[in-house]
């Protein structure tokens, strides 16, 4: 048996024994170094950072390529730190499981500290800041999704949270931008020193956004006079302070039970899985697939570590943005968010049994092939046929990525604009398309509307996961019921929700859009079985000319 706490540098160390991979430098040194020199600090302490980004550090620590190790810090949930980063000493173990049922298993300890980061932990608070503080910082990381860098309700209003950070004294900040911008404040202080802030969650042009949320925040605090006009000119230079666009993939799913079970019958004594009161699903370990790619604006103010020596692509930002593009509004998020949706009306458990589904693959194909990728621009450092056929193929099926269609529905409201909003503005804008000729993409989002009555196809109730706009959204369709055909009431329930511009990036129903998915989701309502009838129908009788998969 072993577990993380071993000494993975003895010769004779249990984690060889048991194939499991080690780093090939000192954590004591590393974290000596990190608090002298710090180098990286990332913000979201969940699976995708521990699956991805502690990784690509510990290709670096190996090599001899970084010093420091990473510094996470968490905002939401402090029993992520107490009981995961601090309790397993910075280490887990990283699982990943191939598609040919074979795992590699490798001990992550490129973690250097963990903190929780929240005013109401006074020791972390100051921490932070203090690591901004430091010339020596060259980069921040961000991954928690894309709710968390939301200054608005999803009607365009500011939060009440978002209100006070503007108002309030920075050191009282509690949004996470304005927590972002309290530390930005602090490094202004210290001495004006070059920083990278690189948004690395799923959604298009995330540095622009990641931007444009801390000047709201600085901006309101000059206008309630909390800084001075220096602070939103050190903001403002790209020299001192640079936003750089990124496109991640990885497919990192929670924590199995299963591969934690795989893992103790292997002799790994830490196989426990931790679920938190604030609803975190996380263990000593990640399981995630095989393929990945990162791809970053070269734009490091203050220099970087050699990210590309651990396969991270660097490029100009057109590119990053190409490549974004490719991936999050046309052939990977959209397909993953139709299955989510599909797969929780018709009571899938898993992707990957999604897939074995014949009616489920054709929509997905044809989404992919017939739908989206002819606006999609190639960005030449990937190939789009090729990245979608790699998807459909390979990825999506496979049976040892626990993931779930419950997890990919989850906030689906917060990404519905970027995954769906920017192929319909394609069709909307380019002489050449017809948005009215659209069959996939509005099936889908009539789908949505059904799925937020909460009644599965077999007419039965189920919980819906977890978004901030849900009951909202719920609210509007809670009076039909399964075999409503009155035309003018779909009308009602549907219109507040096709004309919201923040959920869709148009008004659907003055596009012509409206009225197709208020068409198809009264086919979809007609009675019990009638989402896999529609949807079996769509993928027979409207079927692109598509490669054969």
């Amino acid at each position: 048996m072993f577990k993380l706490s071993d000494n993975y540098l003895a010769k004779d160390n249990l984690f060889g024994k048991s194939g499991v991979r080690v780093p090939q430098y000192d954590q004591a040194s590393m974290k000596m170094n990190t608090s002298k020199h710090p180098i990286w600090v990332h913000f979201g302490g969940g699976n995708l950072f521990r699956a991805f980004h502690a990784v690509i550090a510990q290709e670096l620590l190996n090599e001899n390529e970084l010093k420091s190790g990473i510094i996470v810090a968490e905002t939401y949930d402090p029993e992520v730190i107490s009981k995961i980063y601090q309790k397993c000493g910075g280490r887990h173990l990283s699982v990943v499981m191939k598609s040919d049922n074979t795992i590699e298993k490798e001990l992550i300890a490129s973690i250097a500290q963990a903190i929780y980061c929240n005013k109401t932990n006074q020791e972390g608070w100051q921490q932070m800041a203090q690591i901004f503080e430091n010339p020596s910082l060259q980069l921040v990381t961000f991954s928690f999704t894309e709710k968390g860098y939301k200054l608005d309700d999803g009607n365009g209003n500011l939060t009440s949270n978002a209100k006070a950070d503007m108002q309030n004294n920075p050191e009282e900040a509690v949004t996470n931008m304005g927590i972002i911008t309290r530390l930005l404040y602090r490094r202004y202080l210290a001495g004006q020193y070059p920083i990278a802030l690189v948004s690395t969650d799923n959604f298009s042009q995330n540095g622009l956004e990641l931007r444009r949320e801390i000047m709201k925040i600085a901006n309101g605090w000059r206008e309630n006079k909390q800084v001075d006009q220096g602070f939103i000119t050190y903001l403002e230079n790209e020299r001192l302070v640079s936003f750089p666009w990124t496109m991640i993939d990885r497919i990192t799913p929670n924590p199995s039970l299963s591969v934690g079970c795989r893992l103790k019958a292997e002799g790994f004594e830490d196989s426990a899985l931790v679920h938190t009161k604030k609803g975190t699903n996380i263990a000593t370990f990640t399981n995630t697939e095989e393929t990945h790619y990162l791809v970053i604006e070269d734009n490091f103010p203050n220099g970087r570590p050699c990210l590309e020596k651990a396969g991270v692509i660097m490029t100009d930002q057109q590119t990053v943005n190409d490549a974004d593009q490719m991936k999050v509004t046309a052939c990977l998020n959209p397909l993953h968010t139709s299955l989510a949706i599909l797969g929780c009306l018709l009571g899938y458990d898993t992707i990957a049994t999604e897939m074995q589904d014949e009616d489920l693959k054709r929509f997905i194909v044809n989404l992919g092939y017939g739908e989206d990728l002819p606006v999609v621009r190639d960005p030449q450092i990937i190939n789009p046929r090729k990245f979608i056929s790699e998807l459909i193929t390979k990825r999506l099926p496979n049976k040892n990525i626990p993931d779930t269609p419950q997890r990919i529905a989850s906030d689906t409201s917060q990404k519905i604009a970027i995954r769906f909003g920017v192929t319909i503005q394609h069709y909307v804008t380019n002489p050449n398309l017809d948005v009215k000729q659209l069959r996939f993409i509005p099936f889908i989002l009539a789908a949505w509307c059904r799925y937020l009555m909460a009644i599965d196809d077999e007419s039965k109730p189920f919980t819906p996961s977890p978004d901030p706009l849900y009951q909202q959204l719920h609210s509007q369709v809670a009076a039909i019921k399964l075999g409503d055909s009155n035309q003018d009431k779909v009308h009602q329930a549907l219109a507040s929700i096709l004309t919201n511009q923040e959920i869709f990036g148009n008004n659907l129903i003055e596009i012509g859009l409206g009225e197709i998915i208020e068409r198809d989701f009264l086919q979809l309502i007609r009675e019990k079985g009638a989402v896999r009838r529609e949807l079996h129908y769509l993928v027979t009788q409207h079927s692109y000319a598509l490669p054969d998969h």
